[in-house]
Formats: C-alpha cells, structure tokens, sequence
C-alpha cells in the first residue's frame, strides 16, 4: 500500500483528494499549514506528497526543496496561480509535476500514478539512504547530483552498507560478504583501508566521520546522515 500526504489549506479540496485516494487503496496523511504537514513528514513513511504552493505559514517551494534534499519520493505541487514563473520555481526546487487549480481530481489521480509508474522504472536499480543514491545498474554514488568515483571493493561494501542501513555490522560479516573463498583470506586491515578510502570521499570531516561509524570493539554502522 502507497502513503500519500496531502499538504492543502482549502478544506473541500483536501478532503476530496484524501477521500479518492483512499478510495484507490492509499493511506492518506492530511495537513492543511506547512508546519502540520512537516511534523508528519518526519514521523511517517510517506511514498508521495501533494504539496500547496502557498499555504497560510510558509511557502510550498521552500518545503520541496528540503524534501528533495533528503529523499527522491515523487512531489507534485499545486498553486491558484497560473503563472509560468510559478511553475518553473516548482519543477526547479524538485517537484515532479505541476497543477494549476482548479482541476479535475481524476486528472490529478492520473498524474500521481504516473509519476508513480516512473519511479517505479528507475528505482529499481537504485538504493538510497539520505542523500546517497547508489545506482546498482552502473556501480556508481550519487551525493544528490555529484557523481562520487568508487572502485569496484567500494562498491560491494556501500551496497551492503545501503541494504543493512542502521544495522551494526560486525568486520566478520562485512567481511564475509564482500570476500567469499574464492578470494582466500583478507585480514581486517584490507577492510580498514577500505573504509578509510570511503570516509575520504563521502565524509565532512573523514577523522570524525559522521555517515560510517565505527563500533568498538564489533564493527561499523552506516547513519546515511
């Protein structure tokens, strides 16, 4: 089941959006201000958002741009106002698509599905933890739209990083699934080595890294934040 949280401060529109959604077989979330829609953001997995342009305490823009730097989940925003420099600010903060009311609420269900559709085509072969994709396709990190070069060991050990994220991982797993028998045997300072390189390219400061976090005495815990 999808979760859709619809942040819009017309009463009528949002409860009209939420009962066809849920109609649809979606979990519905609903604010009607900006703050309203922020805290539940954060509290809940949400899969897609529709999201005001202006609503009574803040501006719909600002909030996409902070969703887009944390997550890649589709956004589609709505506004009064059919104005291009609206919708060009729109689709420059990240949103996926635009709507000007008024609007047909089946015309907005089809936009959803597809955006939906979409990302469904291209996150197959993505993983993504914050502000780190990692494009299993290609073997290759994005930290939002730059391009981080990895080696093929950097790979294997941010993939299992990615899939296990929060997890406490201990150096004989981590090592068990980057290196199997037919490697022979890898000491804990080929790990080490490895880590440190990756720390160099994805960490503020590599000497107190903040995203790999070393476990004394077990292991490492990839945060992504």
């Amino acid at each position: 089941m999808k979760t859709i949280l619809i942040i819009e401060d017309d009463n009528n529109l949002n409860r009209g959006i939420a009962f066809s959604f849920k109609k649809e077989g979606f979990a519905v979330h609903c604010a009607d201000t900006l703050n309203e829609g922020k805290n539940i953001f954060n509290r809940h997995s949400i899969d897609i958002v529709i999201l005001d342009l202006n609503l009574p305490d803040g501006d719909g823009v600002n909030f996409c741009k902070t969703i887009r730097e944390q997550s890649s989940i589709p956004i589609i925003m709505l506004t009064a106002r059919d104005l291009e420099t609206d919708e060009l600010l729109g689709l420059l903060a990240g949103a996926d698509d635009y709507i000007t009311k008024p609007f047909s609420i089946s015309i907005l269900r089809a936009r959803v599905e597809s955006v939906l559709r979409r990302l469904n085509g291209t996150t197959k072969n993505m993983l993504q933890s914050g502000i780190f994709k990692l494009d299993t396709s290609h073997c290759k990190l994005f930290r939002g739209n730059e391009d981080i070069p990895i080696s093929t060991t950097e790979y294997r050990l941010l993939k299992f990083f990615i899939s296990n994220a929060s997890k406490v991982l201990s150096k004989e797993q981590i090592l068990a699934e980057l290196w199997d028998d037919q490697d022979g045997y890898i000491d804990d300072n080929v790990l080490s080595v490895n880590i440190s390189r990756l720390r160099s390219k994805i960490e503020e400061n590599p000497k107190k890294p903040q995203i790999i976090k070393t476990v004394y005495g077990i292991g490492y815990v990839w945060t992504g934040v």
